[in-house]
């Protein structure tokens, strides 16, 4: 199923090479033809350099830039690195208290261009309602930004920053350490909070009995464990014991015994480890002429084609505007992906359960939080917004009396549980399919709904783990660093499944036919891999690199003045060095560090040269007049926490402009989507209220 069959890209700049060029080719689209006669164009260079190519009005036209079009900064020089440096993600990667360093890749350009695709297919079929094309804009910076929600929610409740965090992650008021030393190399494990944890810290704690380690966590209720209350001191207790215990295994007893027993720890995999996976060879993802990776998801077709759809009228701006969404989805995969529907213009209905609460919905991250709600939590009306909540115990007969009336509703279905969950609840796609053969389901999972290791649990880290992100993130003559400090499949996976959903949606409206989309947070982590697969297919053995970059001529983090300040400096040819040195002289870390890193930034990218200074979140919250003009905080008033800032989905559209609303209350529309949308009798709710069923 190629839904972009039969249309052209016109590729600007260097996009020809970029992702989103892969993107678009991955659903069937032909890149390269011309600007005149395209349905879509893509570009790096930005509006106002290309307002005068003549683009189709009919097309759909994506700039992806470093800063964005239009604002103060438009026409700064950038990169990875600067983009990075000035999003806030750089100066996060690193040992605390050391030379912050870049995640291994272009990761923040890759989820740009994700995010532009999700954006393009949007406007796509916006195209399909109106008849019109239209530009979409996207700032690097402010993708990066976006990736930062737990550093933006303590800076705005706490007044507090999260710091470098070197092989641990930060969660708010927790530092929980993840990437641990073998004998032979390095895995990642995370103890993770309450029920969603438990079995696995359990299986842990067993194992580490029997191979005879000390064990403080022997006796821990891990039902009742918090990481983000756990004391400080019984964590560091808690993990000299682990850090011991790891180094004692290798990567063949991870992989092997350790992936039996179920801790939810995975081996920190080199490039050519992952060339190597018989879970990727099983899903056939490198089986391309190439051997280099092609789709982002995978689609399986929906029953022959019926009569395409009637197109709703909706009633909230944005680009998907009436498109009806049922979203199953928990955590931050899911969130993201109704979150950015919802913005956009969908009409989302979350589905939840006081038994099973969303994890955002559980962590205290911040003071105005407390661990006797499950609506105060900042955390989870960042990721939440623009959706109705209906809770409803889903293993109860009596639900379907609610739920059929919503497939019936719905064009779309979202999930991300573990793959066969939604099967055992009778709401699997082949389930769904024969009620309602144009539905479009879409299911987030780590490794897919197939292969061996399609039923293995993981999170974030695992895809970043297992694709070899981690093992290139970090300076040459030390232990890889967890990348970003903050999540990185969590928050691209969401966009390759809202993209893949948008385009679906409008091939339905063509053709009839619906589809299941199957989204691979580790498929996509090794997307964002590729060139270093591509040095690995060719005999070579990719390390880590600090801040440098093959492509780049020469950059590198330098002290400014100030406690932890820096400045990030990208030259990309001999002429613009010469031009650097005749600035700064030959010791360019001497002249920057007595100077205000923002500044220096200045100074340079008046020279013509890419520099940006390090921020920091309050330096983008407080104090950057891009991310201010770009309105990447949206203000919502949250009836518990009062109005902040939320983080918005970051895509600005010529023509279909977003307006979000703030997150649910848990179970806040229960009864207007049970008895309006789904049509229960106010009797027969009462009934089944009083019975239970709607918690």
């Amino acid at each position: 199923m190629m839904p972009l069959a039969g249309h052209s890209v016109a590729a600007l700049g260097t996009m020809a090479e970029r992702p989103l060029a892969r993107y678009l080719a991955s659903l069937g689209a032909e890149i390269g033809g011309e600007v005149a006669g395209a349905s879509f164009v893509i570009d790096d260079l930005g509006l106002a350099a290309t307002k005068d190519l003549g683009i189709p009005a009919s097309a759909v036209h994506v700039s992806v830039t470093t800063f964005g079009s239009g604002g103060p900064r438009e026409n700064w020089r950038g990169g990875e690195l600067v983009a990075s440096a000035m999003g806030g993600a750089l100066r996060l990667t690193g040992e605390p208290g050391q030379k912050p360093v870049k995640e291994a890749g272009d990761a923040c350009i890759f989820h740009a261009d994700m995010v532009a695709a999700a954006g393009a297919m949007a406007a796509h079929y916006a195209r399909g309602s109106h008849g019109e094309g239209q530009h979409v804009d996207v700032s690097v910076q402010q993708v990066a930004m976006s990736r930062n929600t737990n550093g933006v929610l303590v800076w705005q409740f706490d007044r507090r920053k999260l710091d470098r965090a070197g092989g641990c992650i930060a969660y708010g008021r927790a530092k929980v350490q993840v990437i641990w030393r073998l004998a032979d190399g390095w895995c990642f494990h995370a103890l993770m909070t309450g029920r969603l944890g438990a079995p696995a810290n359990r299986a842990l704690s067993q194992w580490m009995d029997e191979a005879g380690f000390d064990n403080p966590m022997r006796e821990v209720d891990w039902l009742a464990y918090n990481r983000s209350t756990l004391d400080p001191a019984v964590r560091a207790t808690w993990e000299s014991a682990m850090a011991a215990f790891f180094a004692s295994r290798t990567k063949a007893q991870i992989a092997g015994e350790g992936r039996e027993r179920g801790i939810n720890a995975c081996v920190v995999n080199e490039p050519a480890d992952v060339l190597a996976d018989p879970h990727l060879a099983a899903r056939g993802f490198l089986d391309t002429p190439s051997g280099l990776p092609e789709r982002f998801a995978a689609i399986r077709p929906g029953p022959a084609a019926a009569a395409a759809p009637a197109v709703h009228n909706g009633e909230r701006p944005g680009p998907l505007s009436g498109v009806k969404v049922l979203d199953f989805a928990w955590a931050l995969v899911g969130s993201i992906t109704t979150k950015t529907l919802g913005d956009m213009g969908a009409e989302v209905v979350k589905i939840e359960s006081r038994a099973r609460p969303d994890l955002s919905r559980l962590d205290v991250q911040v003071s105005a939080s407390s661990a006797d709600s499950l609506d105060d939590k900042p955390w989870f009306a960042h990721l939440n917004s623009s959706k109705r909540s209906l809770t409803i115990d889903l293993k109860a007969p009596q639900a379907r009396e609610v739920i059929n009336p919503l497939i019936d509703w719905a064009d779309v279905v979202v999930e991300n549980f573990s793959p066969g969950t939604m099967a055992k609840l009778g709401l699997g796609y082949d389930d769904l399919a024969a009620r309602r053969p144009d539905i479009v389901m879409v299911s987030g999972s780590v490794f897919g709904q197939t292969g061996p290791l399609a039923q293995e649990w993981g999170v974030d880290g695992t895809g970043g783990a297992l694709s070899g992100r981690t093992y290139l993130t970090g300076y040459r003559d030390g232990d890889p660093v967890i990348p970003g400090a903050v999540p990185y499949g969590d928050v691209i996976v969401p966009y390759v499944m809202a993209g893949h959903v948008a385009a679906a949606l409008q091939y339905r409206r063509e053709s009839g036919r619906g589809c299941h989309i199957d989204a691979s947070m580790y498929e996509i982590c090794v997307q964002q891999m590729r060139p270093a697969l591509a040095a690995a297919l060719a005999g070579e053995q990719p390390q880590r690199m600090g801040n440098a970059d093959p492509a780049v001529f020469f950059q590198d983090v330098f002290p400014a003045a100030g406690q932890d300040r820096w400045v990030a400096i990208s030259v990309f040819s001999a002429d613009e060095k010469r031009r650097l040195l005749a600035i700064t002289g030959e010791d360019i870390a001497a002249w920057t560090r007595t100077r205000e890193d923002h500044a220096i930034a200045a100074e340079l990218q008046a020279a013509g040269l890419a520099a940006g200074a390090l921020q920091d979140v309050e330096d983008l919250m407080e104090r950057d007049p891009q991310i201010a003009g770009r309105e990447a905080l949206v203000t919502l008033d949250h009836p518990l926490l009062g109005p902040f800032g939320h983080i918005a989905t970051p895509i600005a559209f010529s023509r279909d402009g977003m307006v979000p609303y703030r997150a649910p209350g848990m179970g806040e529309h229960t009864r207007a989507v049970a008895t309006g949308i789904a049509g229960l009798p106010e009797d027969r709710f009462e009934d089944l209220l009083e019975q239970g069923i709607f918690r």
